[in-house]
């Protein structure tokens, strides 16, 4: 986008930022000044192991005392990239000097923004924010082989393999979450603090589907905040850049968000050098997600979404 000059209006009235800016799932685990830092592009979330299959051991007296071939249980190694998150935003001199310039309708008032340069930095900070949550939930996965690859981090629903239930273009169902959580309890998650991820309309399914509303005569409706099941109380969590499609059963506490800091910075606000009759600069970050253990989430995908 060019840089903003005084064609890009002043008006009167309160600012009011519309669209779907909340961002619950990065705030939840840490935001923008939360979470660990890397010291390259790739980093590990996890180093699964895990147990042989359960079984009764039948070891005679004459085996017990003989020697025994060993056994060895391996380690592997799950990892994720950082990737580059950059805005740009410059104002002309003439712009940021003619505060007093209104457009629109002509009332006795004041028009708010008296720097234009701090509320672009400002908005471009909260497009990254937005675009950060995008990440995290639907990224796909691209490691920066070159200079020329763009790195891009693998989102928490790309992640999950081992646990996912197949929605079959119906829609969402109490047993579909009670498939969910019993693969997700054979396959070892922890249950600690989780959340359920969806958008709007799957959030409405899940208080049809959990909700109970009392007889009152002044009072109606239901919003289900928690959901207890045999393996844990469930957070219902509305995230505006889920899938309309999908839920994701969350692992809160495994999830923390990856900086890779730019001369310790883990977000760079760089100003530009002045060669003309413009200000401006760059917001520069690095970040990627830390899920930990797939198996810790859970999936539903391919739900009916209206």
């Amino acid at each position: 986008m060019a840089y903003t000059d005084r064609e890009d209006l002043n008006y009167l009235g309160q600012l009011f930022m519309i669209g779907a800016n909340q961002t619950p799932f990065l705030n939840a685990i840490g935001g923008l000044s939360g979470g660990r830092t890397a010291q390259s592009f790739l980093f590990p979330v996890a180093q699964p192991w895990a147990l042989n299959s359960a079984s009764q051991p039948a070891i005679t007296e004459a085996a017990s005392a003989a020697a025994a071939a060993a056994t060895t249980y391996t380690r592997g190694q799950d990892t994720n990239t950082v990737q580059i998150f950059k805005y740009d935003y410059a104002v002309s001199f003439a712009k940021q000097s003619t505060t007093g310039e209104i457009a629109g309708i002509a009332i006795n008032g004041d028009q708010p923004v008296k720097d234009e340069l701090a509320f672009q930095r400002m908005a471009q900070m909260r497009q990254m924010a937005v675009d950060v949550e995008y990440s995290f939930l639907q990224g796909t996965y691209q490691a920066a082989t070159n200079a020329s690859t763009a790195a891009k981090t693998r989102g928490l629903i790309a992640a999950i393999s081992a646990n996912a239930v197949a929605g079959g273009s119906a829609y969402l169902t109490k047993a579909m979450i009670q498939e969910l959580l019993r693969e997700m309890a054979a396959n070892g998650a922890i249950f600690q603090n989780m959340a359920i991820l969806c958008n709007a309309y799957q959030k409405q399914g899940l208080t049809d589907l959990y909700g109970y509303a009392p007889e009152d005569r002044n009072i109606g409706g239901v919003n289900v905040k928690q959901i207890e099941t045999d393996f844990c109380m469930l957070a219902p969590m509305w995230a505006p850049y889920m899938p309309t499609t999908s839920v994701v059963i969350a692992e809160m506490s495994a999830c923390a968000p990856v900086f890779c800091p730019y001369e310790g910075q883990i977000i760079a606000d760089v100003p530009t050098a002045v060669t003309a009759a413009q200000k401006g600069g760059f917001i520069y970050s690095q970040i990627g997600l830390d899920y930990g253990p797939e198996e810790y989430h859970g999936k539903i995908t391919d739900l009916l979404d209206a």
